[in-house]
């Protein structure tokens, strides 16, 4: 499918209580145990794995380069966006309890960021750790927050809601489950390790309280990093590479077409430097899908399913060649396939940064695997960006018949925290 993609802070990841690891009692502080990486002399292969190592039972086991990969919380964005794509992730939404209003969401969220902020670096939560992810790294952790629309009219906050909120148009093909979709707050957590993945979610919904309660979750996977030789654009469940034509950072309009800007801008104050992130539940009819033959699935897609090169030739990152046609005069690259109708220049510029998860759910009574994509895009302007696109694959698109879309969510995102400060003060506090 071709849509899509340190520092340090010392601290034990122990029960956080005194006498704990960490404080005496023969464990080890996150610090000492971050050092070992370096003073082991791991030796690593060719993906980037730990060979071997060996350990007295008296020292902390050392970290695999994976472990060891740590994401700054406080930024000018939200870590989870331009953070390179994780093997592991949860997709949550909240909603605020009954009675919960701005002062409860404001201390909810200050709860939230120093957490995140902590679990980011590899120490333990504040209180009450549960010990889950004690022995691991950091492994690339982040944690992203966004608001919803009905976020606002709870809180009191109704001016200040971003136009580019307003709900996302109907579309034909959608078969969305409302129970999960929307909500008035938006957690996205990533990891290299499912552990940590799964430490964070946990320490995150107990810090909810009775603040907000839980609307839907959704678990997501990916290639783990070092799984092959280079780097390599991820597959989806059907088999195709997934991503070839994301937006890049060094290209000269990224920021503009994926971030809020400072000013001037339709959007208030407290979203500069956020996003608005769109997230869709997309099942793939695999059963269906792998009863054709490559070679009409390479026509669906548009794209060699090998390589991920196009139809028109070349490899992966070759410019699409929309008028080629064969001895025939038949277009080698088929009108309505996904990959020509998703382009930018087909839509009007529109462009997202793809950030998606696959997922697998188990099985329906009669054997169909509830399986897909968890497809998360950002950009500055989701009526710029999403809305063109879908609507044109709504109108067209091959793939459509192997895809059923069933959950949906917009999200605001604003832009990362100050130091000292959580994410969303300007829109709490303001």
């Amino acid at each position: 499918m071709d849509t899509a993609a340190d520092r340090s802070v010392p601290g034990a990841r122990g029960s956080g209580k005194a006498g704990g690891p960490g404080h005496g009692d023969g464990g080890f502080s996150r610090r000492a145990l971050l050092g070992t990486a370096g003073a082991t002399g791991l030796v690593l292969g060719a993906a980037g794995g730990a060979v071997g190592y060996t350990a007295a039972p008296s020292q902390a086991t050392p970290l695999t380069s994976l472990g060891a990969g740590k994401a700054m919380f406080h930024g000018k964005h939200q870590p989870g966006i331009l953070t390179a794509m994780h093997a592991c992730g949860h997709l949550v939404a909240f909603d605020l309890a009954a009675g919960a209003g701005r002062k409860e969401a404001a201390a909810l969220l200050r709860r939230w960021s120093e957490t995140a902020r902590r679990l980011m670096a590899g120490e333990a939560t504040a209180q009450d750790d549960t010990d889950v992810a004690r022995d691991a790294g950091p492994s690339s952790l982040t944690v992203t927050f966004g608001f919803g629309h009905g976020f606002f009219a709870r809180t009191g906050l109704e001016a200040r809601r971003p136009v580019s909120l307003d709900p996302l148009p109907d579309f034909s093909s959608d078969r969305l489950d409302k129970a999960r979709s929307n909500g008035d707050l938006w957690v996205q957590i990533g990891a290299n390790d499912a552990l940590v993945a799964f430490h964070a979610l946990r320490a995150l919904q107990k810090d909810a309280g009775r603040a907000a309660r839980l609307r839907w979750q959704m678990n997501g996977f990916n290639r783990s990093p070092g799984a092959t030789a280079r780097p390599l654009t991820t597959r989806n469940l059907m088999g195709q590479i997934d991503g070839t034509r994301n937006p890049q950072p060094s290209e000269a309009d990224f920021d503009r077409r994926i971030f809020v800007p400072a000013a001037p801008t339709k959007d208030p104050e407290w979203m500069a430097n956020g996003s608005y992130v769109v997230v869709r539940r997309i099942r793939m009819l695999l059963d269906d899908w792998e009863k054709l033959p490559v070679a009409e699935q390479e026509g669906v897609i548009g794209r060699r399913k090998s390589d991920g090169a196009p139809l028109s030739g070349g490899g992966e990152t070759t410019e699409m060649e929309l008028d080629r046609t064969d001895a025939e005069g038949t277009l080698v690259v088929p009108i309505n396939a996904h990959a020509r109708i998703a382009r930018p220049d087909q839509n009007g510029g529109a462009a997202m940064l793809r950030r998606p998860f696959s997922y697998h759910d188990g099985f329906d009574p009669d054997g169909v695997p509830d399986a897909g994509l968890l497809f998360v895009c950002w950009q500055a302007d989701p009526l710029r960006g999403f809305v063109p696109v879908q609507r044109k694959l709504d109108r067209g698109d091959a793939l459509s018949a192997f895809v059923r879309h069933e959950a949906s969510g917009l999200f605001a995102v604003p832009g990362g925290a100050a130091e000292g400060g959580y994410v969303g003060q300007g829109l709490l506090e303001g």
